[in-house]
């Protein structure tokens, strides 16, 4: 079963995507919703160097909820910005020491910071433990890194890295 269907959870985050890209409800789009939702993660997983665990479904609910949150607070945040005019801003780069150890886990956090409007991941450390992120306004660089490593880096710690390994 493994090998028709290697990353069944990846197949349904696919065509639930794609349903949501096209906004339409129908057969036609079900069926090549699915039909991604296969294809896409059969013809990588030669490439996938160990299978992804989930170990705790809901708190990965629950961190894409707070994503989808910080993401449209930091759009309304950065507009404000832009219109106040950029002699205001107070850009830095913030150093954040990472616990996460599975590229994966990096890779989401890095795409998460980029991901919410006014921060952008700027360098991966060679020895994989720094992430150098930027943002664009902010006066105090050391509750930027706590509330990336309490808000986005702990739940993915917890998602990947921790817990049973029953899901």
């Amino acid at each position: 079963m493994r090998r028709l269907l290697p990353h069944p959870l990846l197949s349904l985050f696919l065509a639930l995507l794609w349903l949501l890209l096209v906004n339409q409800l129908s057969a036609g789009h079900v069926v090549l919703g699915g039909l991604l939702g296969w294809l896409i993660p059969f013809s990588t997983s030669a490439f996938w160097l160990e299978p992804v665990r989930i170990r705790h479904p809901l708190t990965l609910l629950h961190y894409f909820g707070i994503l989808i949150l910080d993401i449209v607070h930091g759009s309304f945040q950065v507009a404000y910005l832009i219109l106040r005019g950029p002699a205001r801003l107070r850009p830095v780069f913030v150093e954040v020491p990472l616990a996460l150890e599975t590229p994966l886990a990096i890779s989401l956090l890095a795409n998460t910071i980029s991901l919410t409007p006014g921060t952008v991941s700027a360098l991966l450390s060679g020895d994989r433990r720094t992430l150098i992120v930027h943002a664009l306004d902010t006066d105090d660089g050391d509750a930027l890194v706590r509330k990336i490593k309490q808000r986005y880096e702990a739940p993915l710690k917890k998602i990947f890295e921790e817990g049973n390994d029953r899901c």
